[in-house]
């Protein structure tokens, strides 16, 4: 396997490419919690040649002991993947609605666990793309189905006993909104806390105003204040193991390398026997 590119592609060098020779597969990645689903957002404009890729039936299995989004299994995973054209040596990138945050994310880091080693976030997202002036359609493409070989292990992965380990002996980063973390709210999850041990590190700090991700630079100055220099474990939870996705993918980008705990918090709060810790910090 070949060294991965760089996780992110700015909307100009995605556009270049699109009109190149081998372009690369375009998934749209776009999801809501709550609300309409997202097709309709990608019925009404997408990337030209995207096919969306949706969180709930492509990029998770049901909900259940697992959580509310665990790991799909590899053969659920390479029989989207391979409806959505997705193929060994042929180039990804993801995008979602503002940002390089969750839903893309939470793809980009599937495809790098199940062994495809070149896939790359669309840096701002449909936004950005947009905002340079860059077309939309709303044709929907026949994709070619393509034939990715799902190989789990490409990517480190906690669950909830390798959580509470790296949250005692190394940086267990929460990406969830700093009140989440402290337990003063919980909109989602029927108990409100965090893993004890963990850090906040909320997602929506590795963002500028624009929806990009941060310069590399900037997010290995966030991380080191946090404790995740690279020094030790890193791992990262959320919710549901969606936003977390994008914590490690900004951990990436600052070349610090980290695990997921992918069943999150809603994992953790299965079992009645696990620790909660309510704080003020963060």
């Amino acid at each position: 396997m070949r060294e991965p590119r760089h996780p992110l592609v700015t909307a100009g060098a995605l556009a270049a490419e699109l009109t190149g020779t081998a372009p690369p597969v375009v998934l749209d990645a776009r999801w809501r919690l709550a609300g309409p689903p997202a097709s309709a957002d990608y019925a009404a404009g997408h990337l030209p040649g995207a096919v969306f890729a949706d969180l709930d039936r492509d990029l998770a299995a049901p909900p259940g002991a697992g959580g509310r989004h665990p790991l799909p299994d590899a053969a659920a995973f390479e029989d989207a993947m391979r409806r959505h054209g997705v193929g060994a040596g042929v180039p990804v990138v993801v995008y979602d609605a503002a940002d390089a945050s969750a839903a893309a994310a939470r793809a980009w880091w599937l495809l790098r666990y199940f062994g495809h080693d070149d896939v790359r976030v669309l840096d701002g997202g449909l936004r950005a793309w947009t905002e340079a002036g860059l077309p939309l359609v709303a044709d929907v493409p026949a994709a070619t189905r393509g034939d990715f070989v799902a190989r789990p292990g490409g990517m480190p992965l906690l669950d909830a006993g390798a959580a509470a380990a790296l949250a005692r002996e190394g940086v267990l980063l929460d990406a969830r909104a700093a009140e989440r973390y402290r337990g003063e709210v919980e909109p989602v999850d029927p108990v409100a806390g965090h893993v004890p041990g963990a850090v906040s590190a909320p997602a929506t700090g590795n963002v500028d105003a624009a929806g990009r991700l941060l310069p590399a630079a900037a997010l290995r100055d966030r991380f080191a204040a946090l404790g995740a220099d690279g020094s030790r474990p890193v791992g990262a939870y959320c919710g549901s193991g969606v936003t977390a996705a994008q914590e490690v993918l900004a951990l990436a980008v600052a070349g610090v390398p980290a695990a997921l705990y992918a069943g999150s918090w809603s994992d953790w709060v299965t079992d009645p026997a696990r620790p909660v810790e309510i704080s003020g910090g963060g």
